[in-house]
């Protein structure tokens, strides 16, 4: 079962995003995305939620101190023990990831603004940053367990497997839970994942995502070629085209290339064809439009249709 125990070591600090920051819209888009809506509390404009390095679980706060043009987020590190400088720095970079706070927005910024139909988007979203899942891993985790799934069951599913195999940590009245790391996911035996799962494919496919992800420097992942990536997940067992993707944008950040689907094109078409269905053709062309950003496009339109539709 999950570790629940109480904080014995606090250190707190300021984190500088970068210009333009709107700390509130990327609470606005946690607070409406299913797949991590119970691993955190949104509160009086902070965040809280748990992270583990090394089977230790840490739970961070944050809270933005500063403004749209001149961000500073100031956070708190909860622990059971004091937190070596590695695993400090870790949680800290692992923050910054999760919200892309050193994204520069405004080559993206300088398009939209030429772009009529677009513009009313980026004013309504300006300062809203990419926010992924926590880690690569938890969004390839998720993409095994929603396939063909209704979200809510995946939802439920993916909280028993953090109960079982994540770390915990009780601040202020609450076990905070963080997704297993893949190391100790892949540690698991199919006995113990079926009762939570309850399909042997995808606790075959899961095992073998976390085997996968536990291997690989996530370094790797980041910064390596966007094709090269794709390659090495196309290889584990489980992860198709829609989840390569998926792990792409949301679990990596890579904006590069675009996941596709109807929830994509039917907002496109609200903003560009005014209600009318838009064209493939004329969808490629306007995203060819932003380059290495279409897929920052392709985020503020889901946000503009309906955060809340967002997979």
């Amino acid at each position: 079962m999950i570790h629940a125990d109480r904080t014995t070591s606090s250190e707190e600090g300021y984190i500088t995003p970068r210009s333009p920051f709107d700390f509130s819209k990327s609470l606005d888009f946690l607070g409406e995305f299913p797949p991590m809506r119970e691993d955190h509390k949104i509160e009086d404009q902070s965040l809280t939620r748990a992270v583990s390095f090394g089977g230790q679980a840490v739970v961070f706060k944050i809270r933005s101190t500063g403004l749209i043009k001149n961000p500073r987020l100031k956070y708190t590190l909860y622990s059971e023990r004091p937190l070596t400088a590695g695993i400090r720095d870790a949680v800290l970079d692992r923050i910054g990831f999760f919200l892309s706070l050193s994204d520069d927005l405004e080559p993206f910024y300088r398009v939209g603004y030429g772009d009529v139909d677009f513009a009313p988007v980026l004013q309504k979203y300006y300062g809203l940053h990419h926010v992924k899942f926590i880690t690569p891993f938890e969004c390839a985790s998720w993409a095994i367990l929603s396939q063909r799934y209704p979200m809510g069951a995946a939802q439920k599913v993916k909280q028993t497997i953090m109960e079982k195999f994540g770390t915990g940590l009780e601040f202020e009245h609450r076990v905070y839970r963080a997704f297993p790391e893949a190391s100790r996911l892949a540690r698991a035996t199919v006995d113990q994942l079926m009762p939570l799962v309850k399909n042997k494919r995808k606790v075959d496919f899961l095992l073998g995502v976390a085997s996968a992800f536990s291997e690989i420097d996530e370094r790797f992942l980041r910064t390596a070629k966007y094709d090269e990536v794709e390659s090495w997940l196309s290889k584990i067992n489980g992860i198709g085209e829609w989840s390569s993707k998926l792990i792409m944008i949301r679990g990596l950040g890579r904006m590069e290339k675009l996941a596709i689907e109807k929830r994509l094109l039917k907002a496109a078409s609200t903003i560009y064809g005014h209600g009318t269905p838009l064209p493939q053709a004329r969808f490629d062309q306007i995203a060819e439009k932003y380059g290495p950003w279409k897929g920052y496009w392709a985020y503020y339109l889901r946000a503009s249709s309906s955060m809340s539709s967002v997979k």
